[in-house]
């Protein structure tokens, strides 16, 4: 079966993609496949601590290993795989039955699974769903994932949650020998990780098949209610770019004057999730993306309106160019950070960070939004964070994690800066955050540079 793009890109440099860089489709007939019928024989996870646990085999053959977190989420399994910020990590949900829904095509973030190794309790060998491909199992096979399954995933999350995420191996060996492999493994967060998840090339975002999906026409529906609010501030405003209408455009609020030309952001790829590119083409913006290590002047020569800074794996600590590349951007053009985005940003601006004890993974965690008071479910997929002491005097902070007080969000009170630790684009959900992709358009299209000082100062005020 010949192999198909999960995403699509159009390559700055015209160069094509590679077809087999890209995730590759499962097999849905089985009988085409003489790798799934193969026994799928013992292996074991065995951490750090010397603990060992005992399954089979659930994808490729072969070890490997990583750092050992958790995810509480119930559903988005596929996309918790190809997410990038898993890079370095084997990761293990706590809902015990996962891939009763198959796999398929648009509920991917990135171009590839992203995670070192995947556990489950049981793996679903008959999927149920109307757009499914094929299996978990096969998906990873196929993709050349190692994980395991029929192991007490929730025994292993108690285990992180008291003595603390920690390294691990998934292999067929003895335990022994496991640990002293392990013992000479790199560990996680003593090395850059983002650079092996970040685009090589610079790419103009056009779309992939989750654009082509229910749950994108649900995204555009839900950005165009949010943009409600413009009519009564674009009211009797001169010499203003038009909201896009609902008559064909492509999204609720792109365009940023009245030549028509739509907002221009580009997005500084530390192993961004498409939902993020979704997220903003939704709202009507044209979208490029560059490599983790672009400096600031490559970014400011593309004459970006905003620049977001994305997501991604392991410890800010090893992001020096990133954080010098930011701290010019800072003051010069509108800017976002989302997760380690937001990292980089506040060590810009003269905050430190700090590794958590296990890490914030999962679509349940409460945050308050300090500046409006509501309280939102979030999706979070971290395991670094913003100290709250010794922030700089400008340097505010916007939202809060209700279960432990950590920084969950940073505004700059005098300059176009925000930044949010968690993921306001979490597919499939919660959506409650997605409001803070329309605050950061709403303070691009606020640049005075943009549109007219009446409307920037009504604007700034909805803001602020």
């Amino acid at each position: 079966m010949p192999e198909r793009p999960f995403g699509m890109r159009t390559q700055l440099s015209r160069r094509q993609d590679d077809a087999a860089s890209f995730v590759r489709s499962p097999i849905t007939n089985q009988g085409d496949n003489p790798l799934v019928t193969e026994s799928r024989g013992p292996v074991r996870l065995v951490l750090e601590d010397g603990s060992s646990y005992e399954g089979i085999r659930l994808g490729a053959e072969g070890e490997t290993t990583g750092e050992v977190v958790f995810n509480t989420s119930m559903t988005g399994y596929q996309e918790m795989l190809t997410d990038p910020s898993y890079g370095g990590q084997i990761l293990v949900p706590t809902y015990p039955l996962i891939g009763n829904y198959g796999v398929n095509p648009a509920d991917v973030e990135s171009r590839r699974i992203q995670v070192q190794g995947f556990v489950v309790r049981e793996d679903c060998d008959r999927p149920s769903h109307s757009l499914s491909e094929g299996t978990v199992h096969d998906y990873l096979l196929e993709n050349g994932v190692v994980g395991i399954a029929g192991v007490d995933t929730r025994a292993i999350t108690r285990k992180l949650r008291s003595s603390g995420v920690m390294m691990g191996i998934i292999t067929p060996k003895e335990k022994a020998e496991a640990l002293k492999q392990l013992s000479a493994a790199p560990r996680y967060g003593e090395f850059d990780v983002v650079h092996n998840v970040s685009t090589r090339e610079p790419y103009q975002w056009d779309g992939d098949a989750g654009e082509r999906s229910r749950a994108f026409g649900d995204l555009q529906g839900r950005a165009w209610r949010s943009r409600e609010h413009w009519s009564e501030a674009e009211d009797g405003l001169s010499g203003l770019g038009a909201v896009s209408g609902a008559n064909g455009s492509e999204g609720a609020s792109g365009m940023s004057d009245n030549t028509g030309r739509k907002l221009q952001i580009v997005v500084n790829d530390y192993g961004v999730k498409l939902n993020i590119l979704r997220s903003l083409r939704a709202r009507g913006c044209d979208v490029t993306v560059v490599r983790d290590d672009a400096s600031a002047d490559e970014i400011l020569a593309l004459e970006p309106d905003g620049v977001l800074l994305s997501p991604g794996p392991g410890d800010p600590i090893f992001l020096a160019a990133a954080v010098e590349s930011a701290k010019k951007l800072v003051g010069t053009v509108p800017l976002m950070g989302i997760c380690l985005g937001h990292q980089v940003v506040a060590r810009a601006l003269g905050a430190d960070t700090f590794k958590l004890h296990f890490g914030h993974r999962g679509g349940n965690q409460p945050v308050k939004d300090l500046e409006t008071g509501r309280v939102y479910i979030t999706a979070q997929n971290h395991g670094y964070a913003v100290q709250s002491e010794g922030l700089p005097p400008d340097l505010k902070v916007s939202h809060i994690n209700l279960n432990d007080g950590t920084v969950e969000g940073l505004r700059h009170t005098k300059l176009p800066v925000m930044t949010i630790q968690y993921h306001s684009e979490a597919s499939p959900g919660p959506h409650d955050s997605e409001y803070l992709f329309d605050r950061f358009v709403d303070m691009v299209r606020a640049s005075t540079r943009l549109c007219a000082p009446e409307f920037a100062k009504t604007v700034t005020d909805r803001i602020l």
